[in-house]
């Protein structure tokens, strides 16, 4: 078993010019994955019993770490080895070993690449999630990829500030590369979802936004494109919320809504991310926070990433995603009901699959409609500032014309003059001085029993998952804190709403 963490002092990683479709960092993936294919057969030639050859080549770029064993916890039996089931996953059952130090308490999430596992760190007495990748070539390849990733931003950042998530190590067990993340609290799609789409008060949007602007300036001059931006990647570090009362932009009727204590976000996902000096695919982001360069053709680089954060603030300042659709012409469309029409020069350089969608370089529309609702759907959107005042909260009125100035900042159609996350940081939007909609006392650090109240916490409850019943029957140890209820991966990035993610159902666990 080989258990690796990441390097806190290797150099940051340089500028490169672009690279062939194989480059040499393809070359030393598939040497990897061939020694790994050797490793496994010695294994198994061994001892069937259980006593594994400890790999001793590492793929460059991902350092070793100590073994698990080296913080002296007892010793703890393995559990019995199992073929993998058909399709590559670990099979294991709740309650088991995952090496001495982890103790598996449940699953967290399943998908195309493999398992996501909450755990029991005896090392730290935290909760963390193990994300488990499935036993194929390919699966592992893009795990390889995506440490990588990790690492960069680990070396960059060792402090953990730019609101990005932590890769605490890595190892391989039993031929599945293991990642260690430490444990986050719900998307901001998940509580969007679970406040009924409601929008977020102006303050904590401002908060959100500021932290991703600076997680995506981060990424991007660590040579990064984060390219699947969007709210369900975006996980709050918290699970406690406060109830407060809300009015809408228009001034309707208020209602009761339950906002997060503390505003505090992760970016998560990072098994899309590309390096600027890399292959770039021609198709990236999930649909509904995809640039118009991505769906002509253009190429894309930093700021297809700018045009998603854009979509994402607008989603949290009125509770509903700006482009709803799922159709490449009905989608230029809604951007040119929204934002006026695509520039002619853009529109020439388009590619052949999109020329399709123009008559001389203007829009199909709504000629080229697939039905009426299409149609009826690409009406009713409005421009960025109607859109906000007909749906947003009312607390961001007062804010509209630096609020609109960001947005369209970040919604330019030409990505050479769209706004970069650095230059972003320095928007007036983020120097203003909002009220706060949190009130200030917080949620007790001590765990409460479901719909408790901690005292002196002015309406703040804290949501407590059943994970902590089972990390006290199963592992003996009283958690320190309330454990979050999603795992920080999402497991299948589709280009739909119907993505399945680790994080999935993790609402219903949040006692709304």
């Amino acid at each position: 078993m080989l258990h690796c963490k990441v390097d806190r002092a290797a150099a940051g990683r340089p500028a490169a010019a672009l690279v062939p479709r194989v480059s040499r960092q393809q070359v030393r993936i598939v040497s990897f994955l061939q020694e790994q294919a050797r490793l496994r057969q010695a294994r198994q030639a061994e001892n069937v019993q259980g006593k594994r050859v400890r790999q001793e080549i590492l793929r460059p770029g991902i350092p070793p770490a100590t073994p698990t064993n080296s913080f002296r916890v007892p010793d703890r039996p393995s559990p019995p080895l199992r073929e993998d089931d058909k399709d590559g996953h670990y099979v294991y059952e709740l309650g088991e070993n995952l090496t001495s130090r982890y103790k598996i308490l449940s699953k967290m999430g399943e998908g195309t690449f493999g398992r996501v596992l909450e755990c029991w760190d005896r090392k730290h007495k935290d909760y963390v999630a193990i994300k488990i990748v499935r036993n194929i070539d390919k699966y592992r390849h893009a795990a390889m990829i995506e440490l990588e990733v990790l690492n960069t931003l680990e070396r960059n950042d060792p402090q953990g500030s730019k609101n990005c998530l932590s890769l605490r190590e890595w190892f391989d067990y039993r031929g599945h590369v293991c990642m260690v993340f430490e444990k986050l609290g719900p998307s901001l799609f998940d509580f969007l979802r679970k406040n009924e789409y409601r929008p977020f008060p102006v303050d904590l949007v401002q908060d959100f936004a500021r932290q991703l602007v600076l997680a995506v300036s981060f990424m991007h001059e660590c040579k990064l494109v984060h390219t699947d931006l969007k709210p369900e990647n975006i996980l709050l570090v918290s699970l406690d919320y406060c109830r407060s009362t809300s009015v809408g932009a228009s001034g309707r009727a208020s209602a009761t809504r339950v906002v997060p204590s503390s505003s505090a976000i992760k970016v998560i996902d990072f098994g899309s991310a590309t390096f600027e000096d890399q292959y770039h695919s021609s198709i990236v982001s999930t649909r509904h926070y995809r640039a118009p360069e991505v769906i002509m053709g253009l190429g894309w680089s930093y700021p297809c990433d700018m045009w998603s954060v854009g979509c994402i603030i607008m989603e949290l300042l009125t509770g509903d995603a700006l482009f709803q659709t799922h159709e490449n012409l009905e989608h230029l469309a809604m951007m040119e009901q929204v934002l006026g029409p695509l520039p002619e020069p853009m529109v020439g350089r388009a590619n052949k699959l999109a020329t399709k969608y123009f008559v001389k370089n203007k829009l199909c529309w709504p000629d080229g409609a697939a039905n009426k609702k299409s149609v009826k759907a690409v009406k009713k959107l409005s421009n960025i500032r109607r859109l906000i005042l007909e749906h947003g909260d009312s607390s961001a009125v007062p804010y509209l014309d630096t609020l609109v100035d960001l947005i369209q900042g970040m919604l330019r159609y030409d990505p050479d003059t769209r706004i970069s996350a650095a230059q972003a940081m320095q928007h007036p939007f983020f120097s203003l001085k909002l009220a706060q909609s949190i009130p200030p006392a917080m949620p007790s650090p001590n765990i409460l029993a479901p719909g408790q109240q901690a005292a002196g916490t002015d309406g703040c409850r804290v949501v407590v998952a059943t994970a902590v019943q089972q990390a006290q029957s199963i592992s003996g140890a009283t958690p320190s804190v309330a454990p979050g209820l999603s795992t920080g991966l999402p497991l299948l990035v589709t280009a739909g709403r119907g993505s399945v993610a680790a994080g999935g159902g993790l609402g219903a666990g949040m006692g709304w």
